[in-house]
């Protein structure tokens, strides 16, 4: 009976199993995922959950188990480093399996293992949401265009330049006004003429009339002569 005898043999001796989940362990920490047979990365789970259980304890005794088992230090020193913040919140299911296929050759399965990242460590580009008030001009500016092209195609003003020419500027009121006052000034002026004429007074009409009585006495004294 098999009691206590945990694991995968692989056809392996145990100093070549071993060596090769070591060297399988320090290659998934240290590019997060890699490719290989469906057996050996479902054995392979068991390595990275005891190696990142080390790391989230985080204490010296810790490190040193890790780094019996992981051949480079950097390795297992970036991983105390992130193993709170990227494994604190979960307790176990660190890594996933996907299953990729067959292998061209032997037809053995082929399995991605990739170690778990949370999803609040991912930034998560938001799209902002259109209102409906920026939506609305959109909408509106084709109408105006199709508007626009059939008043030129008929030959009329936009409805935008006619109601230009309609409203006038405050600056030009005044001058309609100015213009029709000046010819109304220049008939009362003649009014004003004629009038100071027909109204003159008596003794200015007297003058021409004695002027032209001495006159006629002159010519009267020279036919007597």
């Amino acid at each position: 009976m098999r009691h206590r005898k945990a694991g995968l043999k692989l056809n392996r001796t145990p100093s070549h199993r071993n060596a090769m989940f070591r060297n399988m362990v320090t290659s998934l920490f240290k590019y997060d995922r890699i490719r290989t047979t469906g057996a050996k990365a479902m054995e392979l789970r068991r390595w990275a959950d005891h190696i990142i259980t080390l790391a989230k304890r985080g204490d010296l005794h810790a490190r040193r188990q890790a780094l019996a088992i992981v051949k480079e230090k950097d390795v297992v020193h970036k991983l105390f480093e992130n193993a709170a913040e990227r494994f604190g919140d979960i307790s176990g299911g660190y890594t996933r399996v996907i299953k990729l296929g067959r292998r061209p050759g032997d037809a053995a399965p082929v399995s991605l293992i990739e170690l778990v990242v949370l999803q609040d460590t991912k930034k998560k580009k938001t799209k902002k949401k259109k209102t409906k008030t920026e939506a609305a001009p959109k909408k509106a500016a084709p109408k105006k265009a199709a508007a626009d092209k059939k008043a030129a195609d008929k030959g009329e003003e936009k409805p935008e330049k006619a109601a230009e020419k309609k409203a006038v500027p405050a600056e030009n009121e005044d001058a309609p006004a100015i213009e029709a006052a000046e010819p109304v000034s220049e008939n009362t002026e003649a009014a004003a003429q004629e009038q100071a004429a027909t109204e003159e007074t008596p003794a200015a009409k007297a003058v021409p009339e004695e002027k032209a009585a001495a006159e006629k006495e002159d010519a009267s004294d020279t036919k007597d002569k």
